[in-house]
Protein backbone atom coordinates (compact mmCIF):
# COMPACT_ATOMS: atom_id res chain seq x y z
CA UNK A 1 0.00 0.00 0.00
CA UNK A 2 1.05 3.48 -0.85
CA UNK A 3 2.07 6.58 1.48
CA UNK A 4 -1.35 8.05 0.01
CA UNK A 5 -3.10 4.92 0.33
CA UNK A 6 -2.48 4.36 3.78
CA UNK A 7 -3.58 7.75 4.34
CA UNK A 8 -7.19 7.68 2.71
CA UNK A 9 -7.60 4.15 4.31
CA UNK A 10 -7.00 5.68 7.55
CA UNK A 11 -4.46 2.22 8.05
CA UNK A 12 -1.32 3.83 9.16
CA UNK A 13 0.81 3.01 11.77
CA UNK A 14 2.97 5.96 11.92
CA UNK A 15 -0.37 7.84 12.26
CA UNK A 16 -1.22 6.05 15.46
CA UNK A 17 2.00 5.61 16.83
CA UNK A 18 2.21 9.64 16.50
CA UNK A 19 -0.75 10.97 17.25
CA UNK A 20 -2.41 8.80 19.85
CA UNK A 21 -6.17 7.41 19.86
CA UNK A 22 -9.93 8.36 20.05
CA UNK A 23 -11.41 7.21 23.04
CA UNK A 24 -12.21 3.60 21.75
CA UNK A 25 -8.46 3.31 20.97
CA UNK A 26 -9.16 1.96 17.67
CA UNK A 27 -8.48 5.18 15.75
CA UNK A 28 -5.79 7.45 15.01
CA UNK A 29 -6.49 10.96 16.26
CA UNK A 30 -4.26 12.91 14.27
CA UNK A 31 -5.08 10.62 11.02
CA UNK A 32 -8.88 11.64 11.60
CA UNK A 33 -7.85 14.98 12.26
CA UNK A 34 -6.34 14.51 8.13
CA UNK A 35 -9.12 13.66 6.88
CA UNK A 36 -10.84 16.51 7.69
CA UNK A 37 -8.17 19.06 7.33
CA UNK A 38 -8.41 16.72 3.35
CA UNK A 39 -12.15 17.21 3.33
CA UNK A 40 -12.22 21.09 4.68
CA UNK A 41 -9.83 21.89 1.64
CA UNK A 42 -12.01 19.74 -1.12
CA UNK A 43 -14.64 21.79 0.08
CA UNK A 44 -13.32 25.19 0.27
CA UNK A 45 -11.56 25.07 -2.97
CA UNK A 46 -14.76 23.87 -4.68
CA UNK A 47 -16.78 26.47 -2.77
CA UNK A 48 -14.07 29.00 -3.88
CA UNK A 49 -14.38 28.31 -7.33
CA UNK A 50 -17.93 27.94 -7.73
CA UNK A 51 -18.16 31.70 -5.97
CA UNK A 52 -15.55 33.09 -8.37
CA UNK A 53 -17.05 31.53 -11.43
CA UNK A 54 -20.61 33.43 -9.70
CA UNK A 55 -18.62 36.88 -9.43
CA UNK A 56 -17.70 36.85 -12.99
CA UNK A 57 -21.28 36.30 -14.28
CA UNK A 58 -22.33 39.54 -11.63
CA UNK A 59 -19.72 41.30 -12.43
CA UNK A 60 -21.34 41.70 -15.51
CA UNK A 61 -22.39 45.69 -16.04
CA UNK A 62 -20.46 46.34 -13.18
CA UNK A 63 -21.76 45.66 -9.46
CA UNK A 64 -24.90 46.71 -8.14
CA UNK A 65 -26.33 45.99 -4.24
CA UNK A 66 -28.71 43.81 -5.88
CA UNK A 67 -25.68 41.63 -6.78
CA UNK A 68 -23.73 41.03 -3.86
CA UNK A 69 -27.28 40.42 -2.04
CA UNK A 70 -26.81 37.79 -4.95
CA UNK A 71 -23.96 36.91 -3.83
CA UNK A 72 -24.28 36.64 -0.39
CA UNK A 73 -27.25 34.33 -1.10
CA UNK A 74 -25.43 32.10 -2.89
CA UNK A 75 -22.68 32.13 -0.54
CA UNK A 76 -24.90 30.84 1.97
CA UNK A 77 -26.86 28.33 -0.04
CA UNK A 78 -23.97 26.54 -1.46
CA UNK A 79 -22.13 24.60 1.25
CA UNK A 80 -24.20 21.85 1.91
CA UNK A 81 -24.37 20.98 -1.71
CA UNK A 82 -20.88 20.88 -1.79
CA UNK A 83 -20.37 18.59 1.40
CA UNK A 84 -23.05 16.56 0.09
CA UNK A 85 -20.92 16.36 -3.00
CA UNK A 86 -17.90 15.13 -1.69
CA UNK A 87 -19.33 12.99 1.13
CA UNK A 88 -21.38 10.81 -1.87
CA UNK A 89 -17.67 10.66 -3.71
CA UNK A 90 -15.75 9.60 -0.82
CA UNK A 91 -18.05 6.98 0.60
CA UNK A 92 -18.57 5.60 -3.07
CA UNK A 93 -15.10 5.61 -3.20
CA UNK A 94 -15.02 3.62 -0.30
CA UNK A 95 -17.12 1.20 -0.80
CA UNK A 96 -16.11 0.04 -4.57
CA UNK A 97 -12.16 1.45 -4.24
CA UNK A 98 -9.13 -0.58 -2.90
CA UNK A 99 -9.47 -0.32 0.96
CA UNK A 100 -11.71 -2.01 3.34
CA UNK A 101 -14.22 0.77 4.66
CA UNK A 102 -14.42 -1.22 7.95
CA UNK A 103 -11.21 -0.66 8.57
CA UNK A 104 -10.93 3.06 7.26
CA UNK A 105 -14.14 4.10 9.30
CA UNK A 106 -16.07 1.85 11.52
CA UNK A 107 -12.70 -0.44 13.10
CA UNK A 108 -14.73 -0.45 16.85
CA UNK A 109 -16.90 -2.82 14.89
CA UNK A 110 -14.32 -5.47 14.59
CA UNK A 111 -14.20 -5.75 18.02
CA UNK A 112 -17.44 -7.22 18.80
CA UNK A 113 -17.43 -11.01 18.27
CA UNK A 114 -20.87 -12.41 16.54
CA UNK A 115 -21.29 -14.92 19.64
CA UNK A 116 -20.10 -12.85 22.38
CA UNK A 117 -21.97 -13.23 25.41
CA UNK A 118 -24.06 -10.13 26.10
CA UNK A 119 -22.92 -9.08 29.94
CA UNK A 120 -25.46 -5.61 29.57
CA UNK A 121 -28.56 -4.85 30.99
CA UNK A 122 -30.76 -3.08 28.24
CA UNK A 123 -33.57 -0.79 28.74
CA UNK A 124 -35.64 -0.46 25.40
CA UNK A 125 -37.63 3.03 25.47
CA UNK A 126 -40.74 3.54 22.90
CA UNK A 127 -41.59 7.42 23.78
CA UNK A 128 -44.76 8.11 22.95
CA UNK A 129 -46.94 11.57 22.22
CA UNK A 130 -50.74 10.98 21.37
CA UNK A 131 -49.71 8.09 18.26
CA UNK A 132 -51.55 5.33 17.35
CA UNK A 133 -51.27 3.08 20.05
CA UNK A 134 -52.15 -0.06 18.26
CA UNK A 135 -49.26 0.79 15.64
CA UNK A 136 -46.76 1.56 18.07
CA UNK A 137 -47.06 -1.02 21.20
CA UNK A 138 -47.89 -3.55 18.71
CA UNK A 139 -44.61 -2.61 17.11
CA UNK A 140 -42.59 -3.03 20.23
CA UNK A 141 -44.35 -6.08 21.09
CA UNK A 142 -42.82 -7.68 17.77
CA UNK A 143 -39.15 -6.70 18.95
CA UNK A 144 -40.07 -7.86 22.32
CA UNK A 145 -41.05 -11.17 20.92
CA UNK A 146 -38.23 -11.31 18.56
CA UNK A 147 -35.40 -10.65 20.97
CA UNK A 148 -37.07 -13.46 22.79
CA UNK A 149 -36.89 -15.90 20.03
CA UNK A 150 -32.90 -14.88 19.84
CA UNK A 151 -31.71 -16.12 23.64
CA UNK A 152 -30.92 -12.68 24.43
CA UNK A 153 -34.52 -11.70 26.61
CA UNK A 154 -33.43 -11.72 29.60
CA UNK A 155 -31.11 -8.63 29.00
CA UNK A 156 -33.93 -6.38 27.92
CA UNK A 157 -36.23 -4.71 29.83
CA UNK A 158 -39.09 -3.11 27.97
CA UNK A 159 -40.72 0.78 28.75
CA UNK A 160 -43.44 2.77 27.13
CA UNK A 161 -43.00 6.29 28.29
CA UNK A 162 -45.93 8.47 27.02
CA UNK A 163 -46.50 11.88 27.02
CA UNK A 164 -49.88 11.48 25.56
CA UNK A 165 -52.27 14.01 26.40
CA UNK A 166 -55.80 13.00 24.98
CA UNK A 167 -57.67 10.83 27.57
CA UNK A 168 -59.20 8.22 24.73
CA UNK A 169 -55.24 7.65 23.44
CA UNK A 170 -54.00 7.36 26.61
CA UNK A 171 -56.75 4.85 28.13
CA UNK A 172 -56.39 2.79 24.76
CA UNK A 173 -52.36 2.73 25.61
CA UNK A 174 -52.98 1.72 28.79
CA UNK A 175 -55.26 -1.72 28.13
CA UNK A 176 -52.87 -2.47 24.81
CA UNK A 177 -50.19 -2.31 27.36
CA UNK A 178 -52.03 -4.66 30.24
CA UNK A 179 -52.95 -7.04 27.67
CA UNK A 180 -49.52 -7.10 26.42
CA UNK A 181 -47.94 -7.68 29.79
CA UNK A 182 -50.51 -10.61 30.45
CA UNK A 183 -49.90 -11.88 27.59
CA UNK A 184 -46.10 -11.83 28.38
CA UNK A 185 -46.77 -13.33 31.98
CA UNK A 186 -43.51 -12.77 33.73
CA UNK A 187 -41.29 -14.33 29.91
CA UNK A 188 -40.43 -9.92 30.11
CA UNK A 189 -39.99 -6.99 32.21
CA UNK A 190 -42.48 -4.51 31.10
CA UNK A 191 -43.00 -1.11 32.40
CA UNK A 192 -46.07 1.75 31.29
CA UNK A 193 -45.70 5.17 32.70
CA UNK A 194 -47.49 8.44 31.29
CA UNK A 195 -46.32 11.70 32.45
CA UNK A 196 -49.03 14.34 32.86
CA UNK A 197 -47.25 17.63 32.43
CA UNK A 198 -44.92 16.80 29.53
CA UNK A 199 -42.32 19.54 29.81
CA UNK A 200 -38.96 19.10 27.97
CA UNK A 201 -40.62 17.09 25.04
CA UNK A 202 -39.08 13.91 24.24
CA UNK A 203 -35.66 14.81 26.11
CA UNK A 204 -37.75 15.79 29.13
CA UNK A 205 -39.57 12.22 29.00
CA UNK A 206 -36.58 10.23 28.40
CA UNK A 207 -34.54 12.23 31.35
CA UNK A 208 -37.67 10.90 33.55
CA UNK A 209 -36.82 7.60 32.70
CA UNK A 210 -33.28 8.29 33.67
CA UNK A 211 -33.92 9.61 37.22
CA UNK A 212 -36.09 7.08 37.87
CA UNK A 213 -34.64 3.82 36.14
CA UNK A 214 -31.58 4.96 34.48
CA UNK A 215 -28.91 3.63 37.07
CA UNK A 216 -30.23 -0.40 36.63
CA UNK A 217 -28.96 -0.48 33.52
CA UNK A 218 -26.18 -0.34 31.70
CA UNK A 219 -27.64 0.57 27.75
CA UNK A 220 -30.77 2.41 26.52
CA UNK A 221 -32.61 1.81 23.00
CA UNK A 222 -34.19 5.17 22.34
CA UNK A 223 -37.09 3.87 20.03
CA UNK A 224 -39.77 6.39 18.54
CA UNK A 225 -43.70 4.99 17.52
CA UNK A 226 -43.19 4.70 14.16
CA UNK A 227 -39.16 2.62 14.93
CA UNK A 228 -38.56 -1.16 14.82
CA UNK A 229 -35.56 -2.86 15.28
CA UNK A 230 -34.54 -6.48 14.34
CA UNK A 231 -33.17 -8.46 16.93
CA UNK A 232 -30.08 -9.60 14.86
CA UNK A 233 -29.42 -6.21 14.10
CA UNK A 234 -29.86 -4.97 17.83
CA UNK A 235 -27.84 -7.41 18.96
CA UNK A 236 -24.76 -6.37 16.65
CA UNK A 237 -25.20 -2.91 17.53
CA UNK A 238 -25.47 -4.27 21.70
CA UNK A 239 -22.24 -6.15 21.09
CA UNK A 240 -20.60 -3.60 19.68
CA UNK A 241 -21.46 -0.76 22.77
CA UNK A 242 -20.24 -3.86 24.98
CA UNK A 243 -17.31 -3.76 23.59
CA UNK A 244 -16.04 -0.27 23.41
CA UNK A 245 -16.54 1.04 26.59
CA UNK A 246 -15.80 4.22 25.62
CA UNK A 247 -18.26 4.41 23.02
CA UNK A 248 -20.85 6.40 23.95
CA UNK A 249 -23.70 6.47 21.26
CA UNK A 250 -23.87 3.95 18.21
CA UNK A 251 -26.64 5.39 15.79
CA UNK A 252 -27.99 2.87 13.28
CA UNK A 253 -28.23 3.62 9.27
CA UNK A 254 -32.10 4.19 9.66
CA UNK A 255 -34.19 3.40 6.48
CA UNK A 256 -37.66 3.58 5.53
CA UNK A 257 -40.66 0.69 6.14
CA UNK A 258 -42.27 -0.53 2.81
CA UNK A 259 -45.12 2.14 3.01
CA UNK A 260 -48.98 2.27 1.37
CA UNK A 261 -48.45 5.97 0.80
CA UNK A 262 -47.07 6.85 -2.70
CA UNK A 263 -45.07 10.21 -1.08
CA UNK A 264 -43.42 7.76 1.54
CA UNK A 265 -42.85 5.22 -1.15
CA UNK A 266 -40.94 7.14 -3.62
CA UNK A 267 -38.68 9.67 -0.98
CA UNK A 268 -37.85 6.70 0.78
CA UNK A 269 -36.55 5.01 -2.00
CA UNK A 270 -34.03 7.93 -3.19
CA UNK A 271 -33.22 8.23 0.67
CA UNK A 272 -32.35 4.18 0.59
CA UNK A 273 -29.86 4.25 -1.72
CA UNK A 274 -28.93 8.11 -1.46
CA UNK A 275 -27.64 7.74 1.89
CA UNK A 276 -25.45 4.52 1.95
CA UNK A 277 -22.82 6.46 0.32
CA UNK A 278 -23.24 9.80 1.68
CA UNK A 279 -23.03 8.36 5.14
CA UNK A 280 -19.90 5.98 4.24
CA UNK A 281 -18.58 8.99 3.64
CA UNK A 282 -19.20 11.97 6.17
CA UNK A 283 -18.57 9.10 8.57
CA UNK A 284 -15.09 8.46 7.29
CA UNK A 285 -13.84 11.94 8.70
CA UNK A 286 -16.45 12.95 11.47
CA UNK A 287 -15.17 9.45 13.27
CA UNK A 288 -15.42 9.62 16.78
CA UNK A 289 -18.11 12.95 16.81
CA UNK A 290 -20.32 11.69 15.02
CA UNK A 291 -24.28 12.40 14.79
CA UNK A 292 -27.34 11.17 17.14
CA UNK A 293 -30.58 11.32 15.35
CA UNK A 294 -32.64 10.71 18.43
CA UNK A 295 -34.21 6.93 17.84
CA UNK A 296 -33.01 3.74 16.80
CA UNK A 297 -29.40 4.15 18.67
CA UNK A 298 -27.83 2.53 21.65
CA UNK A 299 -27.01 4.64 24.31
CA UNK A 300 -24.32 4.08 27.17
CA UNK A 301 -26.77 5.19 29.91
CA UNK A 302 -24.54 6.07 32.89
CA UNK A 303 -22.67 9.09 31.27
CA UNK A 304 -26.08 10.34 29.26
CA UNK A 305 -26.92 10.85 32.50
CA UNK A 306 -24.52 12.33 34.05
CA UNK A 307 -23.57 14.65 30.79
CA UNK A 308 -26.24 15.31 28.27
CA UNK A 309 -28.77 16.75 30.74
CA UNK A 310 -29.97 19.74 28.00
CA UNK A 311 -29.78 22.94 28.96
CA UNK A 312 -33.21 25.48 28.86
CA UNK A 313 -32.89 28.57 27.14
CA UNK A 314 -33.89 31.79 28.87
CA UNK A 315 -36.10 34.55 27.63
CA UNK A 316 -39.17 34.77 25.85
CA UNK A 317 -40.08 33.82 22.27
CA UNK A 318 -39.38 30.39 19.99
CA UNK A 319 -35.93 29.93 20.16
CA UNK A 320 -36.15 29.77 24.08
CA UNK A 321 -37.34 27.57 26.39
CA UNK A 322 -36.42 23.60 26.11
CA UNK A 323 -34.66 22.17 23.06
CA UNK A 324 -36.67 20.77 20.24
CA UNK A 325 -34.11 19.41 18.46
CA UNK A 326 -32.21 17.59 21.59
CA UNK A 327 -30.11 14.53 19.77
CA UNK A 328 -27.58 16.71 18.35
CA UNK A 329 -27.14 18.30 21.57
CA UNK A 330 -27.36 15.10 23.51
CA UNK A 331 -24.16 13.80 20.79
CA UNK A 332 -21.47 17.04 21.41
CA UNK A 333 -22.78 16.52 25.09
CA UNK A 334 -21.65 12.80 25.21
CA UNK A 335 -18.36 13.50 23.27
CA UNK A 336 -17.57 16.55 25.33
CA UNK A 337 -17.68 14.05 27.98
CA UNK A 338 -15.01 11.79 26.72
CA UNK A 339 -17.20 9.39 25.11
CA UNK A 340 -17.10 8.62 21.41
CA UNK A 341 -20.38 9.16 19.08
CA UNK A 342 -20.59 6.90 15.86
CA UNK A 343 -23.05 6.12 13.17
CA UNK A 344 -22.62 2.74 11.89
CA UNK A 345 -22.82 3.20 8.70
CA UNK A 346 -24.12 0.33 6.89
CA UNK A 347 -27.64 -0.88 6.40
CA UNK A 348 -29.15 -3.29 8.91
CA UNK A 349 -32.83 -3.60 10.04
CA UNK A 350 -33.31 -0.44 11.15
CA UNK A 351 -36.09 1.09 10.13
CA UNK A 352 -38.50 3.82 10.54
CA UNK A 353 -41.96 5.48 9.07
CA UNK A 354 -41.41 8.33 6.48
CA UNK A 355 -44.72 11.04 6.67
CA UNK A 356 -47.32 10.06 4.26
CA UNK A 357 -48.03 13.72 2.46
CA UNK A 358 -46.59 16.68 1.88
CA UNK A 359 -48.10 18.36 4.16
CA UNK A 360 -47.16 16.17 6.82
CA UNK A 361 -43.59 16.17 5.74
CA UNK A 362 -43.29 20.15 5.70
CA UNK A 363 -44.85 20.01 9.51
CA UNK A 364 -42.19 17.52 10.67
CA UNK A 365 -39.37 20.03 8.57
CA UNK A 366 -40.67 22.85 10.53
CA UNK A 367 -40.27 21.40 13.41
CA UNK A 368 -37.02 20.41 13.20
CA UNK A 369 -36.36 23.61 11.43
CA UNK A 370 -37.12 25.78 15.16
CA UNK A 371 -34.86 23.16 17.15
CA UNK A 372 -31.86 23.58 14.86
CA UNK A 373 -32.14 27.16 14.80
CA UNK A 374 -32.30 27.21 18.61
CA UNK A 375 -28.73 26.16 18.39
CA UNK A 376 -27.63 29.73 17.97
CA UNK A 377 -27.34 30.22 21.38
CA UNK A 378 -25.15 26.78 21.77
CA UNK A 379 -22.32 27.31 19.63
CA UNK A 380 -20.54 29.23 22.84
CA UNK A 381 -20.73 26.17 25.17
CA UNK A 382 -17.57 25.61 27.09
CA UNK A 383 -15.36 22.03 26.09
CA UNK A 384 -16.78 21.32 23.25
CA UNK A 385 -14.44 19.64 20.54
CA UNK A 386 -14.01 22.12 17.03
CA UNK A 387 -15.81 18.86 15.33
CA UNK A 388 -18.83 19.36 17.72
CA UNK A 389 -19.03 22.82 16.91
CA UNK A 390 -18.96 22.34 13.43
CA UNK A 391 -21.68 19.80 13.50
CA UNK A 392 -23.92 22.65 15.27
CA UNK A 393 -23.15 25.35 13.13
CA UNK A 394 -23.77 23.26 10.48
CA UNK A 395 -27.09 22.17 11.42
CA UNK A 396 -27.98 25.67 11.51
CA UNK A 397 -26.87 26.36 7.76
CA UNK A 398 -29.19 23.48 6.80
CA UNK A 399 -31.92 25.48 7.08
CA UNK A 400 -30.39 28.75 6.70
CA UNK A 401 -29.37 27.40 3.25
CA UNK A 402 -32.98 26.99 2.20
CA UNK A 403 -34.26 30.15 3.44
CA UNK A 404 -30.91 31.98 1.36
CA UNK A 405 -31.83 29.63 -1.45
CA UNK A 406 -35.34 31.42 -1.83
CA UNK A 407 -33.78 34.55 -1.38
CA UNK A 408 -31.46 33.78 -4.07
CA UNK A 409 -34.66 32.92 -6.55
CA UNK A 410 -36.23 36.35 -5.87
CA UNK A 411 -33.42 38.53 -6.08
CA UNK A 412 -32.26 36.25 -9.44
CA UNK A 413 -36.09 37.73 -10.90
CA UNK A 414 -35.44 41.38 -9.70
CA UNK A 415 -32.03 41.29 -11.84
CA UNK A 416 -34.01 41.27 -15.15
CA UNK A 417 -34.45 44.97 -13.86
CA UNK A 418 -31.03 46.02 -13.48
CA UNK A 419 -30.63 47.48 -17.01
CA UNK A 420 -26.86 48.11 -16.29
CA UNK A 421 -26.45 44.52 -16.47
CA UNK A 422 -27.37 44.26 -20.54
CA UNK A 423 -25.00 46.69 -20.98
CA UNK A 424 -22.75 44.04 -21.59
CA UNK A 425 -22.78 40.09 -23.71
CA UNK A 426 -23.37 38.08 -21.01
CA UNK A 427 -20.78 34.86 -20.70
CA UNK A 428 -23.72 32.13 -21.53
CA UNK A 429 -21.32 28.92 -21.61
CA UNK A 430 -20.30 30.42 -18.07
CA UNK A 431 -23.47 30.58 -16.76
CA UNK A 432 -24.53 27.01 -18.29
CA UNK A 433 -21.25 25.55 -17.39
CA UNK A 434 -22.13 26.94 -13.01
CA UNK A 435 -26.01 26.10 -13.44
CA UNK A 436 -25.16 22.48 -14.62
CA UNK A 437 -22.14 22.04 -12.36
CA UNK A 438 -24.23 22.91 -9.20
CA UNK A 439 -26.92 21.14 -10.39
CA UNK A 440 -25.28 17.87 -10.97
CA UNK A 441 -23.90 18.56 -7.46
CA UNK A 442 -27.12 18.47 -5.74
CA UNK A 443 -27.60 14.96 -7.12
CA UNK A 444 -24.41 13.36 -6.39
CA UNK A 445 -25.68 11.86 -3.32
CA UNK A 446 -28.29 9.99 -5.51
CA UNK A 447 -26.70 9.07 -8.16
CA UNK A 448 -23.74 7.77 -5.90
CA UNK A 449 -26.09 5.53 -4.37
CA UNK A 450 -27.24 4.26 -7.60
CA UNK A 451 -23.99 3.71 -9.12
CA UNK A 452 -23.82 1.37 -5.45
CA UNK A 453 -26.52 -0.44 -6.34
CA UNK A 454 -25.62 -1.15 -9.80
CA UNK A 455 -22.10 -2.27 -9.14
CA UNK A 456 -23.37 -4.86 -6.92
CA UNK A 457 -25.18 -7.80 -8.59
CA UNK A 458 -26.72 -9.14 -5.28
CA UNK A 459 -28.04 -5.48 -5.23
CA UNK A 460 -29.96 -5.62 -8.16
CA UNK A 461 -31.42 -8.12 -7.57
CA UNK A 462 -32.84 -6.81 -4.22
CA UNK A 463 -34.22 -4.03 -5.82
CA UNK A 464 -36.23 -6.25 -8.97
CA UNK A 465 -33.05 -5.78 -11.36
CA UNK A 466 -31.44 -2.89 -12.56
CA UNK A 467 -34.17 -1.77 -14.73
CA UNK A 468 -36.68 -1.73 -11.84
CA UNK A 469 -33.82 0.17 -10.46
CA UNK A 470 -33.26 2.61 -12.69
CA UNK A 471 -37.44 3.53 -13.32
CA UNK A 472 -37.56 4.22 -9.60
CA UNK A 473 -34.75 6.48 -9.95
CA UNK A 474 -36.18 8.89 -12.83
CA UNK A 475 -39.04 8.62 -11.07
CA UNK A 476 -37.96 9.66 -7.67
CA UNK A 477 -35.92 12.20 -9.62
CA UNK A 478 -39.35 14.01 -10.92
CA UNK A 479 -40.38 13.61 -7.67
CA UNK A 480 -37.38 15.13 -5.71
CA UNK A 481 -37.61 18.38 -8.54
CA UNK A 482 -40.74 18.66 -7.44
CA UNK A 483 -40.65 19.00 -3.68
CA UNK A 484 -37.61 20.79 -3.06
CA UNK A 485 -38.63 24.31 -4.01
CA UNK A 486 -42.24 23.77 -2.04
CA UNK A 487 -40.27 22.33 1.27
CA UNK A 488 -37.36 24.91 0.53
CA UNK A 489 -40.71 28.18 0.00
CA UNK A 490 -42.30 26.67 2.90
CA UNK A 491 -38.88 26.68 5.63
CA UNK A 492 -38.29 30.30 4.17
CA UNK A 493 -41.98 31.54 5.31
CA UNK A 494 -41.38 29.90 8.61
CA UNK A 495 -37.73 31.45 9.34
CA UNK A 496 -39.35 34.53 8.54
CA UNK A 497 -42.22 33.81 11.41
CA UNK A 498 -40.08 32.77 13.77
CA UNK A 499 -38.41 36.12 14.02
CA UNK A 500 -41.62 38.10 14.97
CA UNK A 501 -42.46 34.90 17.13
CA UNK A 502 -44.01 32.19 15.50
CA UNK A 503 -44.16 28.56 16.89
CA UNK A 504 -44.66 25.12 16.23
CA UNK A 505 -46.51 23.17 18.22
CA UNK A 506 -45.06 19.25 19.26
CA UNK A 507 -48.22 16.60 18.23
CA UNK A 508 -48.65 12.82 17.10
CA UNK A 509 -47.37 12.68 13.00
CA UNK A 510 -49.74 10.86 10.69
CA UNK A 511 -48.42 7.91 9.44
CA UNK A 512 -51.22 6.12 7.21
CA UNK A 513 -51.86 7.01 3.56
CA UNK A 514 -54.76 9.46 3.32
CA UNK A 515 -56.58 11.21 0.92
CA UNK A 516 -55.58 14.76 0.54
CA UNK A 517 -58.40 17.22 -0.95
CA UNK A 518 -58.11 19.79 -3.24
CA UNK A 519 -59.39 22.66 -0.56
CA UNK A 520 -56.66 21.40 1.97
CA UNK A 521 -53.49 21.34 -0.48
CA UNK A 522 -54.73 24.95 -1.47
CA UNK A 523 -55.20 26.35 1.38
CA UNK A 524 -51.83 25.61 2.35
CA UNK A 525 -49.89 25.98 -0.49
CA UNK A 526 -50.98 28.69 -2.52
CA UNK A 527 -48.06 30.32 -1.12
CA UNK A 528 -45.99 28.61 -3.18
CA UNK A 529 -48.04 28.61 -6.54
CA UNK A 530 -48.47 32.83 -5.71
CA UNK A 531 -44.60 33.10 -5.44
CA UNK A 532 -43.95 30.48 -8.54
CA UNK A 533 -46.51 32.99 -10.78
CA UNK A 534 -44.78 35.85 -9.51
CA UNK A 535 -41.37 34.98 -10.63
CA UNK A 536 -42.67 33.15 -13.81
CA UNK A 537 -44.80 36.29 -14.40
CA UNK A 538 -41.46 38.55 -14.35
CA UNK A 539 -39.20 36.32 -16.36
CA UNK A 540 -41.98 36.10 -19.08
CA UNK A 541 -42.30 39.96 -19.74
CA UNK A 542 -38.71 40.60 -18.99
CA UNK A 543 -36.02 37.69 -19.77
CA UNK A 544 -38.19 34.94 -21.85
CA UNK A 545 -35.11 33.42 -22.25
CA UNK A 546 -34.29 32.56 -18.40
CA UNK A 547 -37.38 30.31 -17.69
CA UNK A 548 -35.56 27.42 -19.11
CA UNK A 549 -33.19 28.38 -16.56
CA UNK A 550 -35.90 28.79 -14.07
CA UNK A 551 -38.23 25.76 -14.83
CA UNK A 552 -37.21 23.05 -12.15
CA UNK A 553 -37.99 25.76 -9.74
CA UNK A 554 -41.49 26.95 -11.16
CA UNK A 555 -42.60 23.94 -12.25
CA UNK A 556 -42.48 22.34 -8.61
CA UNK A 557 -43.46 26.08 -7.43
CA UNK A 558 -46.53 25.97 -9.97
CA UNK A 559 -47.53 22.60 -9.29
CA UNK A 560 -47.55 22.02 -5.77
CA UNK A 561 -51.09 22.08 -4.93
CA UNK A 562 -51.64 18.81 -7.69
CA UNK A 563 -48.32 17.42 -6.27
CA UNK A 564 -48.86 17.41 -3.12
CA UNK A 565 -52.72 16.11 -4.05
CA UNK A 566 -51.52 13.45 -6.17
CA UNK A 567 -48.38 11.69 -4.28
CA UNK A 568 -51.29 11.53 -0.86
CA UNK A 569 -53.81 9.82 -3.21
CA UNK A 570 -53.77 6.29 -1.71
CA UNK A 571 -55.09 4.49 -5.12
CA UNK A 572 -51.71 5.84 -6.63
CA UNK A 573 -49.65 4.36 -3.78
CA UNK A 574 -51.36 1.02 -4.43
CA UNK A 575 -50.64 1.30 -8.38
CA UNK A 576 -47.24 2.12 -7.25
CA UNK A 577 -46.87 -1.42 -4.62
CA UNK A 578 -48.68 -3.65 -7.48
CA UNK A 579 -46.48 -2.56 -10.00
CA UNK A 580 -43.06 -2.66 -8.05
CA UNK A 581 -42.42 0.86 -9.12
CA UNK A 582 -40.05 2.26 -5.82
CA UNK A 583 -40.01 -0.74 -4.24
CA UNK A 584 -37.41 -1.24 -1.45
CA UNK A 585 -35.65 -4.53 -0.66
CA UNK A 586 -38.11 -5.34 1.81
CA UNK A 587 -41.13 -5.57 0.03
CA UNK A 588 -39.34 -8.59 -1.82
CA UNK A 589 -38.39 -10.53 1.37
CA UNK A 590 -41.64 -10.12 3.04
CA UNK A 591 -39.16 -9.30 6.03
CA UNK A 592 -41.73 -6.11 7.34
CA UNK A 593 -44.62 -4.42 6.24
Amino acid sequence: MSQSEEFVAGLSPAGVDVAGLTPTGTQSSRLLFQRRAFVATLNVLTFAGLVTAFSHLLAVGGWTLLDMLLLAAFCISTPWTILGFWNALIGLWLLHGPVDPREAVFPYAGRAAEDAPLTARIAMLMTLRNEDPARAIGRFRLMQQDLTRSGAGEHFAYFVLSDTTRPDIAAAEEALFDAWRSEAGGSAELHYRRRTEGSGYKAGNVRDFLDRWGDDFDLMVGLDADSLLGAPSLLRMVRIVQANPMLGILQSLVVGMPSRSAFARIFQFGMRHGMRSYTMGASWWAGDCGPYWGHNAVIRVAPFKAHCRLPVLAGDGPLSGHILSHDQIEAVLMRRAGYEVRVLPEEIESFEENPPHLTEFTRRDLRWCQGNMQYWRLLAMPGLKPMSRFQIAWAILMYLGAFAWVAFMALAALKVFDSEAFDEPFPAALGLGLFLTTFTMSLTPKLAGLVDVLLRRDERRRYGGGGALLRGALLEFVFGVLLGPVVAFRVAVFMVGLACGKTVTWEAQARDAERLSWRTAAAGLWPQFLFGMLLAAILWAFAPGALIWAAPVLIGLLFAVPFAVLTAEPAVGRWLARNGHCAIPEEATGRIG
